[in-house]
């Protein structure tokens, strides 16, 4: 058995379409939930009789029912089980489709698991888990490269943590919907149907720029393969990429003390893992190993976003020291980097709220004053300045 149990991100902002889902299809359980025999032909019903025309039935659907269905549930199990795959996978997503767009996406998801159970089957359904498979499909797209981690008890019980993509296609989608196909009362074909839908309209959306991509997302993944599947294409007909630059001196290689060489080893290594967890957005990993790599060489540089990432992060875990130290550095050799006041106002406020040092925050907040558009922030930086010269 393997039940996923958190990812590796979180939410920017509080997900409170996803929170909402989850609670109107709570109570709505909770009004429509009656198990019973029906008097007439003794038959084991899980509904109130007025809540049965809301079931999809495929051999006589009416409109309403493509979405009715989906809010309502057969047993504790079946909602719990749907409900909580919401939660682990709907947080994240709702906080990329923002609240109204995600709400849409969910229905959406919905009306296209339904009609692919309509096609494919005829016993009728409820249950949000097709809807559910529209938003892990999602997930997979947007978040391929997080981390899923999951428990498994087989002989013993433990953790272990599952890029997203390899779960959610193998574990979710191949094994439990296509090979285990066992248990007659599962909708199996609502699931895919969902599955298909949500990862096709996340493609779609990545694809036509109607949400921003991240560069770590399925889109960016399968641009990625395409660039250098037609830079092998090109080598392979002899073309050499490198032909064309001017020869370089040889240089007699320098030898190195043991000591060196472990050194240098350390920080590939860390330079590596830094780069994996940040594309798997594990920022809080990243930045413990980012501070570690400053231990064993303070003058590596890492790639601008990277840098930016774990500085933003080291201010949000409260430490003023380290976070001025990278934004100072990021500075330094980004300088032309087209948000730089909004760096140079962090880094004042730093300087002059938790360092205690008023000379180096007039500096940055003098130079962010500057350049700054935003109302708000410029507002904030004059106060600043203002009760520093105070």
């Amino acid at each position: 058995m393997i039940l996923p149990i958190r990812t590796s991100i979180r939410p920017n902002k509080t997900p409170y379409a996803n929170y909402a889902l989850i609670a109107v299809n709570i109570v709505i359980f909770a009004l429509t939930y009656y198990p019973h025999k029906d008097p007439f032909t003794g038959a084991a019903e899980e509904l109130r009789p007025w809540a049965e025309q809301f079931m999809l039935i495929p051999s006589r659907p009416d409109l309403w029912q493509f979405v009715t269905y989906a809010f309502l549930h057969g047993g504790l199990l079946h909602i719990f089980g749907n409900m909580f795959f919401l939660y682990i996978f709907g947080n994240n997503v709702n906080d990329k489709l923002g609240h109204v767009g995600y709400v849409a996406f969910f229905l959406v998801g919905a009306v296209f698991s339904g009609l692919g159970h309509t096609l494919l089957s005829g016993s009728p359904v409820l249950g949000a888990s097709g809807a559910v498979a529209a938003v892990t499909g999602a997930y997979l797209v947007l978040f391929p490269q997080t981390l899923i981690t999951i428990v498994y008890w087989f002989f013993f019980i433990g953790t272990m943590e599952i890029p997203a993509l390899w779960f959610i296609a193998f574990k979710l989608i191949f094994l439990d919907n296509i090979i285990a196909r066992s248990t007659a009362n599962v909708a199996y074909d609502a699931h895919l149907a969902g599955y298909a839908a949500g990862m096709l309209v996340m493609m779609i959306m990545l694809a036509l720029g109607l949400i921003q991509t991240t560069g770590f997302d399925l889109w960016s993944m399968l641009k990625q393969w395409n660039r250098r599947r037609q830079f092998r294409d090109v080598v392979a007909e002899g073309f050499d990429p490198f032909e064309s630059r001017p020869a370089r001196k040889i240089k007699v290689k320098e030898v190195k003390t043991e000591a060196q060489q472990k050194k240098e080893e350390k920080i590939k290594q860390l330079r590596q893992m830094i780069a994996d967890r940040i594309t798997q957005q594990n920022l809080p990993t990243a930045t413990a190993l980012y501070l570690e790599l400053m231990a064993v060489d303070p003058e590596q540089i890492l790639p601008k976003q990277y840098l930016l990432d774990i500085a933003n992060h080291l201010t949000g875990e409260n430490k003023p020291a380290e976070s001025a130290m990278a934004y100072e550095r990021f500075l330094t050799h980004y300088k032309n980097y087209e948000y730089s006041e909004q760096v140079e106002l962090m880094l004042g406020l730093l300087y002059a709220r938790y360092l205690k040092e008023p000379q180096k925050a007039k500096k940055n907040l003098e130079s962010a004053l500057s350049k700054l558009s935003d109302a708000g922030q410029k507002k904030l930086c004059l106060e600043e300045l203002n009760r520093l010269k105070g």
